[in-house]
């Protein structure tokens, strides 16, 4: 039932109390969240980059100890022994090895017969051999693996 003076329809008598978001607060919301969000993608393809690369350098390593341990293995005699020709002096032509994951490396070995002297000496006399292995993947996206290759230098003493 009506009272007198009431009215039927809701009136409110204070002004628009209605409180929300305008449409630039939420514009500018969206705009903070797009960065952020841009730059977590850009951290996880930093690091699938990265990883991949990392990838590819420990697979050199392991071509490159299988190298050195082929290396290594071979008999360093002293005259009239005959010297394997991988590690007679000089520098070997560029081999390419597949690893593991189907990968292809340059595998370059230097044998310098005289280290204490400069360049490569290529003199079967002597007793004591610097060997340098130098493993880069052939292709492959990330341009920093291969432009930093896995390199190594050891050397051989002869035996008895």
């Amino acid at each position: 039932m009506k009272r007198t003076g009431e009215s039927s329809s809701l009136s409110c008598d204070a002004p628009n109390s209605e409180s929300g978001f305008s449409l630039i607060e939420v514009v500018i919301a969206l705009l903070i969240l797009m960065i952020t969000v841009m730059g977590v993608f850009g951290a996880f393809t930093y690091s699938t980059v990265y990883n991949s690369g990392n990838n590819k350098r420990s697979q050199a390593l392991s071509v490159m100890q299988r190298e050195v341990e082929g290396l290594r293995s071979i008999k360093f005699n002293p005259p009239p022994a005959v010297i394997d020709a991988a590690l007679a002096g000089g520098v070997k032509a560029t081999r390419t090895v597949t690893a593991a994951d189907n990968t292809t490396y340059s595998v370059d070995v230097t044998v310098d017969d005289d280290p204490f002297t400069n360049g490569v000496q290529t003199d079967a006399a002597k007793a004591i051999k610097e060997i340098t292995v130098t493993v880069t993947p052939m292709r492959g996206t990330d341009t920093w693996v291969r432009a930093n290759p896995i390199t190594i230098i050891f050397r051989r003493v002869r035996s008895n």
